[in-house]
């Protein structure tokens, strides 16, 4: 009798293996290059690792196929790509613009926000947001960033000839930045002790995540409802939003004191600001709210995803900037050059203007969004069969582009892993393809705050190079990267800051 039962589950068990894995599609789908296939479970394995583990395994695998792998463990099929005419093919257009499902996992946190929303609705969300980034806004916004960067140099001074982790420095630095500009609400010294707890859940939440990410069976939500995760995750995103649910109530009573600086009498998109007055990102929600427009959860919405991406990504990018610099002393010094040039011995802020002439600082600040870039990987729900490099993948495929080793393939950019600034002059980058370089994503769904996370990088950067020579400890080939949703090391970054002779 146990033969009997034995021999059943065994048959069971290989015709649903030849069901799952071998019906029409299926097969067509493991045509394409993947890892390698085990009974029943498909590559469910082989992601089943620590978090610290996973980026480097994506790494082995990237280097293993040539722009283009899949993974596949019914019902998950996903399609990972990192080729620039795939990439086009993805992100040119509005025909595969929705988000893949793995963002199912922040959304908890996120919800329906400009990161993660679709259709009309991220349309309409896109439209009112779009003019807290015109330039114009950005140049107001400019004299609250070097007022930070100062006080960025001010806490810089104080660590003078010592070894300085610099990642909790700059994350300071663009958490004070993004409340007082996009949301208008100045840190206190009692709000900033609730920021330190806000960028530490911040932090959690992205191990909770990437957790999440590599134990398949978590994506069933009822599984992941059953796990202590999930308590652990509520926890974390309730110390989160009532961070952002604090910020938005401030600059709620201010604009109830005060007046909004948005002008009702002009429309949206074009002149909805008074002059000499900085309105900010949370402004436009808060007028977009009176007008029915949105509601308080849309811009509690707005403001999580906003709060985040304006400041953990922007920490990511300075901190790998300042690492290259401190280990490229023959870079740092023509940047420092480049400042003599536009300041001469002046201790004054830098203008806007100031900014513009930071040329061979900005081609630095674009080698290290290569090398480094803080969103290391972007993905879509393929809603209808698409060709990718001669393979057809069908309708409901997840596809992720791998932004990181799209950037440092060797065919793309000679001597991918040096950083080289220059690579990045007129002369040297008119043959290559538009798509090789995408840190702020590309096409419709790229990303809105691009240029004030440029302005910002500029300022921080030129600020701290003005007044002080780095000094490298930590090597580049040291950095352990965490599979997280945003590019972070694993252990502190080193480095010596040393006061320059003015």
């Amino acid at each position: 009798m146990i033969y009997v039962i034995l021999i059943i589950i065994v048959v069971t068990l290989v015709l649903l293996h030849l069901y799952i894995n071998y019906h029409e599609e299926a097969r067509e789908f493991l045509k394409i290059p993947g890892l390698k296939d085990r009974f029943l479970i498909g590559n469910a394995l082989e992601i089943f690792i620590s978090p610290d583990k996973l980026f480097d395994l994506r790494a082995a695998v990237a280097k293993q196929f040539k722009g283009i792998f899949r993974f596949y463990s019914y019902p998950y099929k996903s399609i990972i790509i990192y080729n620039p005419e795939d990439a086009e093919i993805i992100l040119s257009g509005m025909k595969f613009s929705e988000k893949s499902r793995i963002y199912e996992i922040i959304k908890p946190w996120l919800a329906d926000g400009l990161l993660l929303s679709s259709g009309a609705k991220w349309q309409q969300r896109r439209k009112i947001l779009t003019p807290a980034f015109h330039f114009d806004i950005l140049r107001q916004f400019h004299i609250t960033m070097e007022e930070n960067s100062k006080q960025l140099t001010e806490t810089l001074e104080k660590n003078i000839e010592e070894t300085i982790n610099i990642k909790p420095v700059i994350t300071d630095y663009t958490l004070n930045t993004i409340c007082e500009t996009a949301m208008g609400t100045k840190l206190s010294e009692e709000t900033s002790a609730a920021g330190k707890t806000y960028k530490n859940a911040v932090l959690e939440l992205g191990k909770t995540f990437a957790e999440r990410f590599i134990k398949v069976y978590l994506f069933f939500e009822f599984i992941f409802s059953l796990s202590s995760l999930k308590t652990k995750q509520q926890k974390t995103i309730q110390i989160v939003q009532k961070f952002t649910e604090e910020v938005i109530n401030k600059r709620k009573e201010y604009i109830d004191q005060n007046g909004s600086v948005i002008n009702p009498t002009e429309p949206y998109g074009d002149g909805v600001y008074k002059k000499r007055k900085k309105a900010a990102f949370l402004d436009l929600l808060l007028a977009a709210e009176n007008e029915g427009q949105i509601d308080r959860s849309g811009i509690q919405e707005e403001v999580d995803t906003f709060m985040f991406e304006g400041h953990d990504t922007t920490a990511s990018g300075i901190t790998f900037l300042l690492l290259m610099l401190a280990n490229h002393q023959d870079i740092q010094e023509k940047v420092y050059q480049e400042m003599k040039s536009i300041f001469g011995d002046s201790t004054r802020p830098a203008t806007t203007d100031d900014l513009a002439q930071m040329k061979y600082l900005e081609l630095c600040i674009k080698e290290t969004l290569r090398l480094y870039p803080p969103v290391h990987l972007v993905a879509r729900k393929l809603k209808e069969p698409v060709k990718l490099s001669n393979y057809n993948i069908p309708a409901g495929t997840e596809c992720l582009i791998f932004i990181f080793d799209l950037h440092r393939r060797e065919d793309l950019y000679k001597n991918a892993l040096t950083f080289d600034p220059d690579r990045f002059l007129p002369e040297n980058s008119v043959d290559r393809h538009p798509y090789a370089y995408i840190p702020f994503s590309a096409g419709p769904r790229n990303c809105i705050g691009k240029k004030f996370a440029i302005m910002e990088m500029k300022s921080a950067t030129s600020a701290i190079i003005r007044r002080f020579k780095l000094e490298a400890i930590t090597k580049p080939e040291e950095i352990r990267f965490v599979g997280d949703m945003i590019l972070r090391s694993i252990d502190p970054i080193y480095m010596k800051v040393v006061k320059r002779k003015i």
